[in-house]
């Protein structure tokens, strides 16, 4: 779901600038407020969403999430480290989907170069498609002769006799 800033809510602070992976917010100086540039090319990671202090960035619902004539918003709790996602139904029905919040403080992240590496992962025993003698096997069995489907599962059942 591609983020949106609320221009009244804005008080053009930059954070979510700074913290968009994919440099889609931006800064526009001319009215000092955050916007999304490129909404077709949103990471949708919501770092933005979570990050704004104004609670001025918010996403716009894809219609298989919220069906037509729903509406979605963004509530931050703060206190509870959460996100939800609140759904209001065109009959009134509201649903808060709650997800917590997970962004860690600059420079705590940990890169892939960071963890030991795994010993464990470069065991032989892990491919043995192309070493059957490891399993006891002089090759892998194949079957006799090559199998071809054509059509559909049902049609070959029906001509089965439907078995």
């Amino acid at each position: 779901m591609p983020t949106f800033v609320y221009a009244s809510l804005c008080k053009g602070c930059g954070k979510c600038v700074d913290i968009c992976p994919a440099d889609n917010m931006q800064y526009n100086p001319k009215n000092r407020r955050g916007y999304n540039a490129d909404p077709i090319s949103c990471a949708e990671c919501m770092n933005c969403v979570k990050y704004c202090p104004e609670h001025a960035v918010d996403v716009r619902p894809y219609s298989d999430f919220a069906p037509l004539g729903a509406r979605i918003g963004v509530v931050r709790d703060t206190k509870k480290n959460i996100i939800y996602w609140r759904i209001v139904y065109r009959d009134g029905t509201v649903y808060d989907f709650a997800s917590p919040i997970r962004t860690t403080p600059w420079g705590s992240a940990k890169g892939a170069l960071d963890y030991p590496e795994r010993q464990d992962l470069d065991s032989e025993l892990l491919a043995l498609e192309d070493k059957p003698e490891y399993l006891g096997f002089p090759e892998l069995p194949r079957p006799k002769q090559a199998v071809r489907i054509v059509g559909s599962l049902l049609k070959a059942k029906q001509q089965s006799g439907g078995r």
